[in-house]
């Protein structure tokens, strides 16, 4: 794909994670809202269908194939032969919302012939932006508040700042699932102990694991537990912009995506700043 034309979807991308993340905070400020419950009993409340929707109004004229959480279950003999489709999380980590400890995400991805080339990952709560494509990732904080969506774009566009960020911290930083952490992952965490006595355990919740490697904040991300593609596309693009890996633990290959099962294998997350 040309790069000025992943480049404008890019910037699509961003303003939509945007919009999407008005929609969030509307919910989350008010405080008031009911909670449903999926058939795998995961949490779903009327910030997630809000973004879901205003994802499919911005991104719909773009004529690229939309696939989200919270959409209509598109058949595999459907999908399987999109060589280009956006994939898209409207709320990452409902219950980090629901706790209302701000660590959820808006996550778009766009997918090229199963690898993520394009991610956004927008924190609403905590005011930050990351986004990857070309080769590169970035961050962007402290957007001003001001319903002027070009205004918008220009200052993330004037304060990025690129990433990987040289961490000035001596320890080997680990970073977890807040809401699973299984016992395959403290067995990692007790492995790597052992050739990293200076370590530290960082958890947090949704894509922000991600976004913590992309920045050089944390140096490994292991995931042993569940995660759907919808779950780390928008985070692998940036990570992998940024000169990091999202590998297969079994397989020792970058996870892929549109499988006929959605369902992620098991991976470790690293940046190029490993030690």
């Amino acid at each position: 794909m040309e790069k000025a034309y992943t480049y404008n979807l890019c910037w699509q991308a961003i303003n939509t994670a945007l919009f999407a993340g008005d929609e969030i905070l509307e919910v989350y400020n008010n405080n008031n809202f009911d909670i449903e419950y999926k058939e795998d009993n995961s949490p779903l409340t009327i910030a997630d269908k809000k973004a879901h929707e205003i994802i499919l109004q911005i991104l719909t004229p773009t004529d690229i194939p939309i696939l989200s959480e919270e959409g209509a279950d598109v058949p595999y003999t459907n999908r399987k032969d999109w060589t280009l489709y956006w994939l898209v999380d409207p709320l990452d980590g409902t219950k980090e919302f629901i706790k209302r400890n701000g660590e959820f995400t808006v996550n778009i991805a766009l997918i090229e012939n199963g690898k993520p080339i394009i991610g956004v990952i927008y924190a609403p709560v905590l005011n930050k932006i990351y986004f990857g494509f070309n080769n590169q990732a970035f961050v962007a904080q402290n957007i001003p508040e001001t319903s002027d969506i070009d205004e918008l774009l220009e200052y993330i566009d004037q304060n990025k700042i690129s990433l990987p960020i040289i961490s000035k911290n001596k320890n080997f930083v680990i970073v977890a699932s807040r809401s699973h952490l299984t016992d395959e992952t403290n067995q990692f965490i007790e492995e790597i102990s052992k050739h990293h006595p200076n370590h530290e355990l960082i958890s947090v919740g949704s894509s922000l694991k991600f976004c913590l490697i992309a920045e050089g904040i944390a140096n490994i991300y292991p995931r042993f537990s569940p995660t759907m593609e919808w779950d780390t596309a928008a985070g692998q693009a940036i990570v992998e912009a940024s000169g990091g890996t999202v590998m297969h633990i079994s397989k020792n290959k970058s996870i892929e995506y549109n499988k006929e099962d959605l369902l992620n294998p098991w991976f470790i997350v690293k940046n190029n700043l490993i030690i």
